[in-house]
């Protein structure tokens, strides 16, 4: 569906910008159709009550506190779409790659990866990770 490129990387900014960066999770279901949502996360289950609880209960995410701070990059082709962001894993600064896939203007699969960002002084180019 590559005619839905433009529309599915707005959705994906809407979304990222509005749930994972503002945390407006009362915006949520209008992003999903909770009975085609799948999840690649291995610490996430399938279903939109399951990322409800990964984004809102410390304790389902085993202590551990995720908090995105800004996108910096999106690219989208066709159903997919992946965007690029900055934040933190229990303050430890890092970046967070999510691929979604979009159809019919909802999300209905998600990837992802975290990484730690190393300090400055531990660089080895000045390209840095964003």
């Amino acid at each position: 569906d590559l005619d839905r490129t433009e529309s599915n990387r707005e959705i994906v900014r809407s979304f990222v910008d509005n749930i994972l960066i503002e945390g407006q999770l009362d915006k949520l279901e209008s992003y999903f159709d909770d009975g085609n949502y799948i999840e690649h996360n291995p610490r996430i289950g399938d279903g939109l009550p399951a990322l409800r609880s990964a984004l809102s209960d410390p304790v389902f995410n085993e202590g551990i506190t995720i908090k995105y701070d800004k996108m910096h990059r999106i690219l989208a082709e066709g159903n997919f779409v992946l965007t690029v962001s900055e934040g933190s894993v229990n303050g430890v600064h890092s970046s967070f790659f999510d691929l979604f896939r979009v159809a019919q203007g909802k999300l209905v699969e998600h990837w992802d990866t975290t990484e730690a960002v190393p300090p400055r002084n531990e660089w080895k180019n000045d390209n840095g990770k964003f």
